[in-house]
């Protein structure tokens, strides 16, 4: 363990220990020479039967049998490579543009440095927004909260404290929420992370299903050819040819059986669902990848967040005086509410819906922000989704002044509350699990009226909700009572 330096290293013992431990990296793989990824798109054991026949062919006088082969051997050979070198020089440019930042103490001041630069014992201010650039253990926290998919495959938020039995932040986690401190244990591959990336750079390279199924009809037209070949020469030696005319006759055979446009055929299609990758922003290294892909018929897994595209939408509202739906999808605000058959809200409902809808901006944490690329999410996925839904509605984005206190969400509690101004009055806002929501209330809302919240509407809540989690939704729920300037809005949530 590293001796705490709570105004953080000097500059003369920073650059000693990156000496020491080096830099703060997972290592990157060696840039593949040009000429080797050329060489590599002539090994397949069907091009390696191609070049001889175009060599047979070549030797038997059949110039131009010999020279169309030849151009398709090297079509081929050229349009996997052009995809490799343009994968591998995007992949090198990225790795450019996404090379993080870090905020550390150096010397008794907050500098920015490169993230490579870290070194164990280095302290680190990390806040929303940010990726942890290096495994810490936690100083000092205000309501972290972690995005840990990259490290553990979970989509959830994870809180993080200082007080914590094991108060550690590993490397490649996101900040979603509060600001703290950090003293750096480990950089590099000695980072959990690191772990992650030593296993799997040990495993080895293995043929794609493809290649095999290729691989496997190259050597069944091989020995087709071969036999085609020797029992044509071998009948007509029988017969009384000249054995040097039946050679000849036998080879020219054998280099009709190959098909020669099968390779060029199968990369042109693998090239073409490169490019269609590539409009969905996924970029594949080399083209026997997009077969990988397409070869998948069972996933198992329970790490939705991986798999998917970790967006989240709300699309129904249930009230006791109304159903809604929402349209559009992901974090885009541009859809509407409206009735489950289309249509505009009922005028008995819009109040309850503003009032709902002002919980969902208010008590919550998440920002959506406009950019050249459609709307980017600051939080959590489930946050931003309330977010958007209540954009869609008309609600603006919270105002962070009018936020006057905050109890975070937390797994005991199963729930958030702040204390915002609203209508020039202090109100206490929830949301949560439904059943701890539930359980707290007196009184629902109507139609604009407030109403006793006895069993049988009760009843109907969960019946509700029962409905929506059965069809598979997450079910989240909605309150808001008065509230007193000063007070404390988790206390306040009875």
């Amino acid at each position: 363990m590293t001796e705490r330096h709570p105004q953080g290293l000097t500059s003369e013992e920073a650059r000693a220990r990156l000496a020491r431990f080096g830099p703060n990296s997972l290592g990157e793989a060696a840039r593949a020479r040009w000429l080797a990824t050329l060489l590599r798109q002539f090994t397949g054991l069907l091009v390696l039967i191609l070049i001889a026949a175009a060599l047979i062919a070549l030797a038997l006088g059949e110039t131009v049998d010999a020279l169309a082969i030849g151009l398709i051997v090297l079509l081929n050979g050229m349009l996997g490579f052009v995809q490799e070198w343009r994968a591998e020089n995007a992949l090198a440019s990225l790795r450019a543009m996404l090379m993080p930042q870090a905020r550390v103490l150096r010397d008794g001041a907050e500098i920015r440095i490169d993230a490579r630069e870290i070194v164990p014992g280095d302290i680190v201010l990390i806040a929303a927004g940010e990726r942890v650039p290096a495994d810490l253990r936690l100083i000092e926290s205000i309501d972290l909260m972690f995005d840990e998919s990259a490290l553990t495959g979970e989509s959830l938020p994870v809180a993080r404290s200082a007080d914590d039995p094991e108060p550690f932040a590993r490397m490649g986690t996101s900040v979603l929420a509060g600001h703290g401190v950090g003293e750096v244990v480990a950089t590099g591959l000695e980072t959990a992370f690191g772990e992650i990336a030593r296993l799997t750079g040990s495993v080895g390279r293995k043929p794609t299903h493809l290649q095999e199924v290729l691989a496997r009809l190259a050597r069944q037209l091989a020995l087709a050819a071969g036999l085609l070949a020797a029992l044509v020469a071998g009948v007509g030696v029988w017969l009384g040819h000249p054995a040097q005319e039946m050679f000849l006759v036998a080879l020219s055979l054998a280099v009709a059986v190959v098909p020669e446009g099968l390779p060029a055929v199968v990369t042109i299609t693998l090239a073409l669902g490169a490019a269609a990758m590539v409009r969905q922003r996924a970029l594949a290294r080399r083209l026997q990848a997009i077969e990988t892909l397409g070869a998948a018929s069972v996933i198992c897994t329970d790490k939705t967040g991986t798999l998917t595209e970790n967006r989240m939408t709300a699309t129904r509202i249930w009230m006791p005086g109304a159903e809604l739906h929402a349209t559009g999808a992901g974090h885009d605000p541009s859809g509407q509410i409206e009735n489950p058959g289309g249509g505009p809200v009922p005028e008995a409902a819009r109040a309850d819906l503003t009032a709902l809808l002002e919980v969902a901006a208010l008590c919550n944490n998440a920002r959506l922000d406009p950019g050249p690329e459609g709307w980017a999410l600051r939080g959590t996925p489930t946050e931003g989704a309330l977010l958007a839904l209540a954009m869609k509605g008309g609600i603006d984005a919270p105002d962070d002044a009018a936020i006057l206190a905050e109890s975070p969400f937390s797994a005991e509690r199963k729930q958030m509350s702040v204390l915002a101004l609203l209508d020039g009055g202090a109100q206490v806002l929830v949301k949560g699990a439904p059943d701890r929501v539930l359980a707290r209330c007196t009184r629902y809302r109507m139609n604009g009226t407030d109403r006793p919240l006895g069993p049988e509407a009760r009843e109907r809540i969960r019946r509700a909700h029962d409905a929506m989690a059965g069809s598979g939704l997450r079910v989240i729920a909605f309150a808001r009572g008065e509230g007193a300037p000063g007070a404390d809005p988790g206390a306040a949530e009875g």
